[in-house]
């Protein structure tokens, strides 16, 4: 017998009247010390399958089917049961820790809660339990981290912190919902491995949510493909990767950001340099306010970008690239040269910068974030046009349905907010934002990280058509680096605010002089 055995799973969700339905005649299993990934785009329903194991869908939803985990009957199981098997028998891991840990609560504080609830373990036996599960996951010196908040580590220390939790009682089967999308490749590497080996030394069952497929690879026994609600094929890792059967997994196969962009001309322009780059932040205690020290986010960055060209910029989160590209733009305080279409700009005044303002543009991560959900699509992409006062004569609303076909966007959604677009189309308005003031640089920070795969390939070929048409420079930072070699003609390396390697894309992926290069490109698998 299975230890967790899902059978005709279907969930509908209950709004203003109307049935929507999110899983339909879902099934599959997992053994202990197995890992079974479920694999698919966003809204194909993996995460409501794995939340309705243990009936945390709320009240709005409508589950039918059996969800049995060692022989017990989950759907419509008495609340006692649930809480028990909750966190205990099958616990969670989420994406994105800082929203999942209480930014109010210390390291101790929140694991201690688990092993309280269940085991009721305190005081110094509960602290004893807590460090050993810190050590576990690979934190080091974990009693000077007891003490600490989540906003005081770093994203893959409070990623071991959310394993810790959910090991915190031995589960038989955990549940992993995209735990290291949002983590730079080595953290990733390093996660993917801990949990592998957590998964041996304790015999769990793991079920593993992702968009990945090149995690699914490293990591899965068997794969379940969702779209739409249902499972379209299923079948050991091996057999799907080398034979998939059906068009959509087919399709998620070939979604990887190939080819490489246009060569740059001979005779392009120089956009943006710097040289010497850097940027200290000051450190001040005291009543005084007195300087200690400095954070030297950026070092000493030397580095040019021509029309036409792209240059990556790569490296681990707080490595300085994102620093590096607003100081750049002059949006934060620098020292050393920065020149922008052959003219010093470190010394011009605020005022004089607004001139250039439309000439240099920034796309950023999370386009949720970055577009107000109280402006309509059309508010949005003409407010850089009403400040900067671009095409003064021409209709607002022709410009913006001219921006908005070039990004692939259909003109008549212009009067619908944010909410109403997928995460890829919301990514699309925040390029065209930045394409209708008909930039010179353009600044992309990682444009593609929160996509699914398929949409992430359909950005980079977005990005490179615009690049080739209007001879467009960008900076373009990110972590994944095969969606940096696809887009990139020369790759900045950063690490603690230095540049350890600078080059052309070809010479560093496939000749990269330093060994920490040489890790990144490894860990990217």
């Amino acid at each position: 017998m299975s230890l967790l055995t899902v059978e005709n799973l279907s969930v509908a969700f209950s709004q203003d009247g109307q049935s929507t339905p999110a899983v339909r005649g879902v099934s599959f299993t997992v053994d202990r010390g197995e890992t079974v990934a479920l694999v698919g785009e966003s809204g194909s329903g993996k995460s409501v399958t794995a939340l309705s194991t243990v009936s945390l869908l709320g009240d709005s939803a409508r589950v039918e089917g059996s969800v049995t985990y060692d022989g017990q009957q989950m759907i419509g199981a008495p609340e006692k049961l649930l809480r028990k098997v909750r966190g205990n028998d099958i616990s969670f891991i989420f994406q994105e820790p800082m929203t999942s840990l209480n930014p109010l609560h210390t390291i101790e504080r929140q694991v201690s809660e688990s092993l309280e609830l269940h085991q009721g373990l305190t005081g110094a036996t509960a602290r004893e339990r807590i460090i050993g599960l810190l050590t576990q996951v690979g934190i080091r010196d974990p009693e000077t981290r007891l003490g600490a908040y989540p906003h005081q580590i770093s994203g893959g220390q409070r990623q071991r912190v959310m394993i810790a939790m959910a090991l915190a009682n031995k589960p038989d089967i955990l549940i992993a919902d995209e735990p290291t999308t949002a983590l730079d490749v080595t953290i990733q590497a390093q996660i993917l491995e801990l949990l592998a080996d957590l998964k041996a030394q304790e015999n769990m069952g793991l079920l593993f949510i992702t968009h990945d497929l090149g995690i699914v690879r490293r990591v899965a026994d068997r794969v379940c493909v969702m779209k739409g609600g249902e499972i379209v094929e299923t079948g050991p890792t091996a057999e799907i990767f080398a034979n998939p059967r059906h068009p959509y997994t087919q399709k998620l196969l070939a979604a990887e950001p190939a080819g490489r962009p246009d060569p740059v001309a001979a005779d392009a322009e120089p956009v943006a340099s710097t040289d010497h780059l850097k940027v200290w932040f000051p450190i001040q205690k005291g009543f005084m306010r007195k300087t200690v020290g400095h954070v030297k986010a950026v070092n000493d960055a030397s580095l040019s970008v021509r029309a036409g060209e792209t240059v990556g910029i790569v490296g681990e989160s707080g490595s300085g690239k994102t620093t590096l590209a607003l100081a750049m733009m002059r949006l934060i305080m620098s020292q050393g040269a920065i020149t922008f279409r052959g003219q010093d700009v470190r010394k011009w005044s605020t005022r004089e910068l607004r001139r250039l303002r439309a000439e240099m543009q920034i796309v950023f991560q999370d386009p949720f974030g970055s577009l107000s959900p109280r402006m309509t699509c059309q508010q949005i992409i003409s407010e850089g046009l009403n400040i900067h006062k671009v095409d003064p004569t021409r209709n607002k609303r022709e410009l913006v349905a001219e921006a908005m076909v070039e990004t692939g966007l259909d003109p008549a959604t212009m009067d619908r907010y944010p909410h109403e677009f997928s995460g890829g189309q919301r990514q699309r308005i925040a390029i065209a934002r930045a394409m209708v003031l008909r930039p010179r640089l353009l600044v992309l920070d990682e444009p593609t990280s929160a996509l699914d795969m398929t949409v992430q390939v359909q950005i980079v070929d977005l990005l490179r058509d615009l690049q080739r048409k209007y001879g467009l420079a960008y900076l373009f930072i990110s972590h994944d680096l095969k969606v940096v070699r696809a887009m990139s003609h020369k790759v900045i390396v950063m690490k603690q605010g230095d540049v350890v390697e600078y080059g052309t894309a070809e010479d560093l992926f496939d000749r990269p002089q330093t060994e920490y290069t040489r890790a990144l490109i490894k860990a990217a698998g």
